[in-house]
């Protein structure tokens, strides 16, 4: 026999589950955004590497400007779980193998070659060199290494002066990710600003920003960027080079954004809603502030980020050809160009390979999130 609940149910619980959840359209697009599982991990995937290049040095194992004339060119080092003690038995211990110079014959000349006696303990928060983290906590603690600060472990490899390429590629990070965000920061500002004059007014504003537009797609890029980029002082800091890089870069990127802003302005200004901010005395600035910018704000965010990888390599290509940034200044682009000539490639291939998987893994997990985003925001997508 089966108990039936007789209690009598008060219309207030009724009415609850009766009344539908309510969702505004940021929730149905995050909500739509989730189910792209390509895009929703490519989401976490670009929150890692922005995180690796904010706590950079704290995920280093070496200085960045450390040299090592013992170990120009040195292969990555294997990293294992288990080591034999002088009487045969396996244990476990966290460690990579070291390096030793060896003549090959066949060659003729010096190699790097495994050495089993040398063995390098790591470990987890171990004591290297000083640093400031997030440029204020002076620390001296990193997330992994060897656990003796004068131990030197190269897990992606030394360049021609020795320096790991590991740390490099992590600080580099810094660099190559935070000029697409603001590469993209001006362009959104111009895009949208000069995009929406042109769509708002028409008429000859509309006429001469459109030409200026035109004019601009119209130069050939890599001429465009070396003749800009020979203007930039050789004796300027880092730091200002960055700076104009970025604007350079940012000099195209708006192009696109203007257009699509101007298209989306013009089939807004005669819609009611429009209308009706301007009969309730609202300004042209309010107009377009409050009302026409916010109306398609998700398809500008989805813009923005399929802009990003662009940016990140328009600055690559900038660096690879010696226009960009340049050195003492770490990028993926300056990391690229050590390996500009086919020796060295074949001489130590992760030159090429460990800064160049890096890109194409940052660029398609850019262009993969700004996919979802693109499908999540148009309510026509299924």
């Amino acid at each position: 026999m089966t108990l039936t609940d007789t209690s009598p149910v008060s219309d207030n619980s009724k009415d609850t589950n009766l009344v539908p959840e309510l969702l505004g359209p940021w929730s149905l697009i995050w909500r739509k955004f989730k189910r792209h599982r390509l895009a929703y991990f490519s989401l976490w995937f670009v929150g890692f590497i922005y995180l690796m290049a904010l706590f950079g040095e704290f995920l280093t194992t070496q200085d960045i400007n450390e040299t090592n004339r013992r170990a120009p060119f040195a292969p990555p080092m294997s990293v294992q779980l288990f080591t034999n003690d002088e009487s045969g038995t396996s244990q476990f211990l966290l460690h990579a193998r070291g390096l030793k110079l060896e003549l090959n014959e066949e060659e003729r000349r010096r190699t790097f070659v495994e050495d089993p006696d040398k063995i390098i303990p790591l470990g987890f928060f171990v004591e290297g060199y000083d640093y400031k983290l997030l440029g204020l906590i002076p620390l001296n603690t990193h997330l992994f290494g060897a656990k003796n600060p004068r131990d030197r472990v190269y897990f992606f490899g030394a360049d021609r002066l020795g320096r790991d390429i590991y740390s490099r590629i992590v600080m580099g990070t810094r660099v190559s990710m935070s000029i697409g965000l603001v590469g993209v920061a001006l362009s959104m500002v111009i895009g949208i600003s000069l995009g929406g004059i042109s769509g708002y007014y028409g008429g000859w504003i509309d006429n001469i920003i459109q030409r200026l537009i035109e004019f601009i797609r119209s130069i050939p890029t890599i001429p465009l960027w070396m003749g800009l980029a020979a203007a930039i002082p050789l004796g300027w800091p880092p730091l200002r080079t960055y700076f104009v890089v970025t604007v350079i870069v940012s000099m195209i990127g708006w192009t696109s954004l203007a257009r699509e802003v101007r298209g989306k302005f013009l089939s807004l200004r005669k819609e009611d809603f429009v209308t009706a901010a301007r009969l309730d005395g609202l300004t042209d600035w309010e107009v377009i502030r409050r009302h026409m910018v916010p109306s398609f704000s998700s398809h500008i965010i989805a813009s923005l980020t399929l802009a990003v990888p662009l940016m990140i390599l328009a600055e690559t290509s900038l660096s690879f050809l010696g226009i960009g940034l340049q050195p003492p200044t770490v990028s993926w682009g300056t990391l690229l160009k050590e390996a500009q000539n086919i020796r060295t490639i074949i001489q130590a291939p992760w030159l090429l390979i460990a800064p160049g998987t890096m890109i194409v893994m940052a660029v398609l997990a850019l262009n993969f999130l700004g996919d979802g985003l693109r499908d999540a925001a148009d309510p026509n997508a299924h």
